[in-house]
């Protein structure tokens, strides 16, 4: 079958199932749930759009608690499985947009939107592939289900709850990272660290906001001051220059007001981003002077100033496998009830992570910070002499002509929930991963491209 062909005649179907699946906004609501829409309105319509789009096909579907669910074609014991989700973080600040985030336009053969590349055009990739297949009525020995998720990028509950009540797939790939392939997926901690003492109302800072997500760099940071010594609005011009970041200087009744904007980026890779919470801190460690307000800007510079590894707390690690260990302040409060910072580590494969723990935990008993394992999500590998391995790097390799080693990643994707399984595609070598950034695009070419290798890939692994 030449199925690049077939994905290039259906190329206006792609684009327009693309952009009605962003028009979605399926942002997770933390505010607005319940047992009917468990993580928000958009999230659960997104999950209704991809389950009418397989009942429209004819195949088989399942909507689980409204988390998840599946989209199933072909027949056997054996189950291929294809995990996506339709999920997206927040788009940010709006005026860093080009193109409205939540639109899909097409512009010079790229598509915009919150999702573009993470993960709705590689799910729409995937899908356009498994219609192809059915279409051409390829007899399959083994089921194909899609496995559609909706809380991928802030816990994972919904895969969590869709493999309590449904079947493992016997082998399976997540279309949500790079090829080749990714077979190494760095264990994910979530971390946080806390003020031991109670909030100050004789404290200088009044209040530190930044971030919405720990998977994400803050790209704006506000911080209110009761008063400063001295006149800080030309210093701040100065400080601003030096790091090549915004911000903006207001004198108002309940205090001086200080917002430093920087560049957000996927926490995998933090040194791609400007943390705007570390930028902010920067600058308050010369203007504050106040025991917890002090110490609060003092340890984020500390930790986290042009150190994403966390190198100053011992935490840094690395392994032939997965590379460096690397740490991302995604949170950042300080208000009356104390000083808090989430943080995502992305951790090697190799990583003695109780013994590294427990290290810090240590060395912060004379600090005026604690740290808690809010969550963990041990590493994930499967060696590249596996038979999934080499099938999905094979099928590739006949479509680019890229002969390149599978490749490891910080970041978490549905791969490491299965038993056998791994990230394929759908970011092509020398393309910028623009994920959780303002202007998120998918390249439509590469997009067509990659529906080509998802319905070869899925054929082989369906009918062997």
């Amino acid at each position: 079958m030449d199925w690049l062909q077939m994905a290039k005649a259906r190329e206006q179907e792609l684009i327009q199932e693309l952009q009605q699946l962003i028009q979605i906004e399926s942002v997770k609501d933390e505010n607005n749930f319940s047992d009917i829409i468990p993580f928000g309105v958009g999230p659960k319509a997104a999950l209704d759009f991809m389950l009418q789009k397989g009942i429209e096909q004819g195949m088989i579907t399942k909507n689980i608690d409204n988390m998840a669910g599946h989209i199933e074609m072909g027949q056997g014991e054996e189950i291929v499985g294809v995990l996506c989700h339709v999920d997206v973080v927040p788009a940010g600040d709006l005026q860093n947009w080009t193109y409205p985030p939540f639109e899909g336009q097409v512009v010079e053969g790229k598509l915009f939107g919150r999702g573009a590349i993470d993960d709705k055009g590689p799910t729409m990739a995937a899908w356009l592939a498994m219609k192809l297949i059915h279409d051409a009525k390829i007899p399959l020995t083994k089921r194909v289900r899609m496995i559609i998720g909706t809380d991928e990028e802030s816990g994972f509950q919904c895969v969590t709850r869709y493999f309590e009540k449904e079947d493992m797939p016997t082998v399976g790939f997540a279309p949500d990272a790079d090829f080749p392939l990714i077979n190494a997926e760095k264990g994910i901690a979530h971390l946080s660290f806390s003020s031991k003492e109670k909030y100050s109302s004789d404290e200088q800072l009044t209040s530190f906001y930044a971030g919405k997500r720990t998977n994400m760099v803050p790209d704006e940071a506000t911080a209110i001051l009761k008063y400063a010594d001295t006149d800080l609005s030309g210093n701040f011009q100065k400080f601003l220059k030096e790091n090549g970041v915004e911000g903006t200087f207001t004198k108002a009744e309940n205090g001086i007001i200080i917002v430093v904007k920087g560049k957000s980026a996927h926490a995998m890779e933090p040194e791609k981003g400007k943390n705007a919470a570390v930028y902010l801190t920067k600058f308050l460690q010369s203007v504050v002077t106040t025991k917890q307000s002090k110490a609060f800007v003092d340890f984020i510079v500390s930790v986290f100033d042009k150190d994403h590894f966390g190198a100053a707390l011992e935490l840094d690690y690395e392994d032939s496998m997965s590379g460096p260990t690397t740490l991302n302040p995604g949170i950042v409060k300080f208000d009356k009830h104390g000083a808090s910072i989430e943080v995502s580590m992305r951790y090697s494969v190799s990583y003695p992570f109780e013994e590294k723990i427990t290290r810090v935990q240590s060395l912060l008993q004379h600090e005026l910070f604690t740290l808690d394992v809010v969550s963990n999500s041990n590493p994930h590998y499967v060696s590249e002499e596996d038979n999934l391995v080499q099938t999905l790097l094979q099928v590739y390799r006949k479509y680019s002509n890229d002969y390149s080693k599978p490749l490891s990643t910080g970041g978490g994707t549905y791969a490491r929930v299965m038993k056998k399984g791994v990230a394929f595609g759908m970011l092509f070598p020398g393309e910028a991963d623009v994920a959780h950034q303002a202007d998120e695009f998918v390249d439509i070419e590469n997009l067509i491209k990659a529906t080509a290798i998802y319905a070869e890939a899925i054929v082989n692994l369906a009918t062997n």
